[in-house]
C-alpha cells in the first residue's frame, strides 16, 4: 500500500525492551468497482516494531511511503484494526514548507 504519514507518534519500547513505533497513515487511489471507478480515501492505523521501528522512526509527517505487513486486532481485547508493518519504503521526500 502506498501512503502518507499523517501522524506518529514518539519511538517506544515494549515492557519487553523492543522498540515500537506507532504511525497513522492515510491512503488515497482511483479502483474499480463494478466497472465504475472510485476515490478511495482511507486512515489505517500502524505500528511497526524492533529494528523496522528504528529506521521507521526517522519518518516525518507528510512523507509518502510504500508499505506491506498484515491486519490485526490492536489486542485480544480490542475490535480496532492496525497495520503491522513488515517492510517500507520511502515513496516521496516531505514537501517544502508542508505544500503538496
Amino acid at each position: 500500500m502506498t501512503a502518507t504519514v499523517t501522524a506518529r507518534e514518539v519511538l517506544r519500547h515494549t515492557p519487553a525492551g523492543v522498540p515500537a513505533l506507532s504511525l497513522t497513515l492515510g491512503h488515497q487511489s482511483t479502483q474499480v468497482e463494478a466497472k465504475v471507478p472510485r476515490l478511495v480515501q482511507a486512515s489505517l492505523e500502524a505500528v511497526a516494531l524492533g529494528g523496522l521501528a528504528q529506521r521507521m522512526d526517522r519518518l516525518r509527517v507528510g512523507q509518502v511511503i510504500r508499505v506491506t505487513g498484515f491486519l490485526a486486532n490492536r489486542s485480544r481485547r480490542s475490535a480496532r484494526v492496525v497495520l503491522h508493518v513488515n517492510e517500507f519504503e520511502i515513496e516521496q521526500e516531505e514537501p517544502a514548507h508542508g505544500i503538496r
